[in-house]
């Protein structure tokens, strides 16, 4: 596995989110985040950089991603942990906003924002929340000036709001369904509703 490339800077394309950095006469072409696009523009090409990366291998292709720093690459790795998310909706999702922010957004539930990211559908944003929302809350720092989870109206709704699917997602674990399971049940339920009604029409899609 190749953790991080140092090297010259070969070539930068901000519009295809790609660079190719020369290694010791090898030039590696990378598909980077839109904060690695920042860091490597400033630098400018021919300058020595540095970017840590991930190596996705399939039956039919080895791809690069890289990464301006190790928390990146970390909240990376955590992306492609969700079901359905694969390193290139991860990498669009790291496009769009920055490791902190995407931590404050998932912390904030707030699926919209992710569904953003080009080829990132609601579903799938709606995924990503609900399956890392614990993990993040847990073990990464959460910006102070992150937004409260919210929905039309004040912030003391938007917070009551996000409650009800949180504890409606802690029922559904609680009676054994799998995370996975949980956040597909879960994909398009309205906020505003009772917890109870949220975990009623889960149920109906878990039984079906």
């Amino acid at each position: 596995m190749i953790y991080c490339l140092t090297g010259e800077l070969l070539l930068l394309n901000a519009t295809n989110m790609t660079a190719v950095i020369d290694c010791g006469g090898v030039g590696y072409k990378l598909t980077v985040s839109g904060n690695a696009v920042t860091m490597l523009a400033g630098a400018g090409e021919g300058s020595k950089v540095r970017v840590f990366t991930y190596m996705s291998v399939r039956e039919d292709a080895v791809d690069l991603f890289g990464f301006a720093n190790e928390e990146e690459l970390d909240i990376f790795k955590l992306l492609i942990s969700v079901s359905g998310v694969g390193p290139k909706a991860a990498i669009s999702i790291l496009s769009v906003m920055s490791a902190q922010d995407l931590i404050n957004t998932i912390v904030a539930e707030d699926a919209k924002a992710i569904s953003r990211a080009p080829g990132v559908g609601a579903k799938t944003a709606a995924r990503v929340v609900l399956e890392l929302h614990d993990k993040v809350e847990k073990n990464y720092f959460v910006s102070s000036s992150a937004p409260a989870p919210t929905a039309k109206g004040s912030k003391a709704a938007g917070a009551k709001a996000t409650g009800h699917l949180s504890d409606a997602r802690d029922a559904l674990l609680v009676l054994g369904y799998t995370r996975s399971e949980v956040a597909n049940a879960l994909t398009g339920a309205d906020p505003k509703a009772d917890t109870e009604d949220i975990i009623r029409t889960a149920l109906a899609k878990l039984m079906k």
